[in-house]
């Protein structure tokens, strides 16, 4: 049965994905990604084409021996694809995005082969033309023969650059040295100037997201501060008091989570806390009040303080297609007599919008409350009409910044993915290589 947290992501994604699909996503692209800071190859338990351990052992010794580094490589199940919205090129990004080291990442999901760089590792497209070859020539021999083929290739295409720089400073002499050292010194002080930039970002969006949510924080301490004297009058029923104890539980873990919160993706574990902490607060009250416990359903869609929602409603954003949303029982009759919802706003350059459309730093937020982790392909931001998007941006601009991959969020090799999903045999266009096994 799925359960309402991984049913949550249905209604936020608005996206047919499964529980099973939502359970991978979080399960198999964190921790592959989470493998891969320290090591080279990681192969999910239950990937279809999974390598052995020997296998494995063999691919990370070849990466070594042949100095294909810095690379990375993952082998996942055919439900991280579903959970990726069927896009292996999305959950190659999701996974790189999430090591946040430059490099060169492949990965198998299901049954179809992926490959990336970020900028100024491989140039661009290359990694995808060295993942199609690869496949191309060891098809037939299996996944363990087609990621030696592609370490080989990428160990090959390094040393050929690596040989071209060096003939360079052979033929401009003593002089030519130095003035090497200052073209690679010019890149490395943009990249400085890049990240420090960047961090201060980091620094102003936790700030903010911070600040929002602590208007979460301080509407669940009112209700139980609102509910303190009931709880302790004679005869209450012990269900109560524990209910109205394990809500108390979770605001303190939610308010010592957002003390020690030192970036927007920390808010997850602030906002979680707070969903468990007001559905045990919706239950003490029901229990108090001598009427059945509702059932543990995801917060209300339009704003999470309004409470755990109950019932699901059609709703169209400003130029977008109906869907299904759970809403509170307010927010619902709204709807139905034709009103605007009761919208959580951020303020955003001075405008007051939508929380889903005020940007990335906010999906850790929402994902607390709507399920967790993060949606790779499931740009909700543009599907509700536009805007900066929840879960738009976040990849390719932060990408960029961190990595040197432009300018642009179509800059890099995880940049472009208009070459479309390469099935059937098709490895043609896009900075994304590889086949279906």
């Amino acid at each position: 049965m799925a359960t309402p947290v991984a049913a949550a992501i249905l209604w936020i994604a608005f996206a047919l994905l499964s529980p099973a699909s939502a359970a991978a996503l979080q399960s198999s692209l964190s921790q592959a990604a989470e493998a891969l800071r320290a090591d080279t190859v990681f192969v999910a338990p239950g990937a279809e084409d999974a390598l052995s351990p020997e296998e494995a052992d063999r691919l990370r010794a070849r990466i070594r021996a042949a100095g294909a580094g810095p690379i990375r490589i993952a082998v996942l199940s055919e439900q991280a694809l579903d959970a990726a919205g069927g896009d292996a090129g999305a959950a190659l990004r999701r996974i790189a995005l999430d090591v946040r080291e430059p490099g060169t990442y492949a990965v198998i999901v299901g049954s179809q082969f992926r490959a990336g760089a970020t900028g100024g590792v491989l140039p661009q497209g290359e990694a995808g033309r060295l993942a199609t070859e690869a496949f191309e020539a060891r098809r037939s021999q299996g996944v363990d023969a087609v990621l030696a083929d592609f370490v080989e290739r990428v160990a090959d295409e390094r040393r050929a650059g690596e040989a071209g720089g060096r003939g360079g400073r052979d033929g401009g002499g003593g002089g030519g040295g130095g003035f090497l050292l200052l073209l690679l010194g010019i890149p490395l002080a943009i990249f400085g100037v890049s990240r420090m930039r960047r961090r201060r970002a980091e620094r102003a969006q936790l700030a903010e997201v911070k600040e929002f949510a602590r208007d979460d924080l301080v509407a669940l301490g009112d209700d139980i501060r609102a509910l303190d004297l009931d709880v302790e009058m004679p005869d209450v029923d012990p269900a109560a008091k524990r209910d109205y104890a394990r809500a108390v539980e979770c605001y303190t873990a939610a308010d010592e989570a957002w003390d020690r919160a030192r970036r927007a993706e920390d808010m997850e574990h602030v906002t979680s806390a707070l969903e468990e902490g007001r559905y045990a607060m919706t239950a003490a009250r029901a229990r108090l009040e001598g009427t059945p416990v509702p059932e543990r359903r995801p917060p209300c869609f339009f704003d999470p303080r309004h409470g755990p929602s109950t019932t699901d409603a059609e709703w169209a954003p400003a130029g977008g297609a109906p869907r299904p949303v759970p809403v509170c029982a307010a927010d619902a009759q709204r709807l139905e007599d034709g009103l605007d919802p009761d919208v959580r706003q951020v303020t955003v350059a001075g405008q007051a919008t939508p929380y889903w459309n005020a940007g990335p730093a906010y999906m850790p937020w929402a994902g607390g409350f709507f399920g967790g982790g993060l949606l790779p392909g499931l740009f909700v931001g543009s599907m509700l009409g536009g805007g900066l998007g929840l879960f738009g941006g976040l990849t390719a601009d932060a990408f960029a910044d961190d990595f040197g991959g432009g300018d642009t969020a179509g800059s890099g090799d995880f940049g472009d993915f208009g070459g479309g999903d390469f099935g059937g045999g098709d490895f043609g266009g896009g900075d994304f290589g590889g086949g279906d096994f």
